[in-house]
């Protein structure tokens, strides 16, 4: 067996008998440091947002589905709209039943309708309906 006190061959310079000592860490100034490379996009992506509104005024009974025409709903300004404005492909629409958004596969958005999938449900008068209509287009 070797009998070598192995803390001698550690660091002779920071330990005394048992206790090591670690060697003092240098700041160094931050200005030093290169910033990163910044990367300037090849082109923009503007995205441009419509909404649709609809206060239900009787009871929709969803057991066999509904569709409700676009000139029900009025947009942002309050004015009414004959027609959905869609995005296609670069976009994507979403459907909002009493501040509720939906799922997906629950309805369809034509620019001439909303479609209603059937459901075991009732839309009371009152309830808020939104269409949130996003695009995308690069600059």
């Amino acid at each position: 067996m070797n009998n070598k006190n192995h803390l001698s061959f550690i660091c002779n310079d920071c330990c005394e008998g048992n206790n090591f000592f670690w060697p003092r860490i240098k700041a160094i100034d931050i200005s030093s440091i290169p910033s990163p490379p910044v990367v300037i996009p090849e082109g923009t992506i503007i995205p441009t947002i419509n909404r649709y509104f609809y206060i239900v005024t009787e009871d929709i009974d969803l057991t066999n589905g509904a569709t409700l025409p676009a000139n029900l709903f009025t947009d942002d300004n309050g004015d009414p709209v004959t027609a959905f404005k869609l995005f296609n492909p670069n976009g994507y629409v979403n459907l909002y039943i009493n501040a509720v958004m939906q799922e997906g596969g629950a309805y369809k958005v034509t620019p001439d309708s909303l479609t209603l999938d059937p459901f075991n449900a009732t839309i009371f008068a009152g309830t808020p309906i939104i269409i949130e209509s996003l695009g995308f287009q690069q600059m």
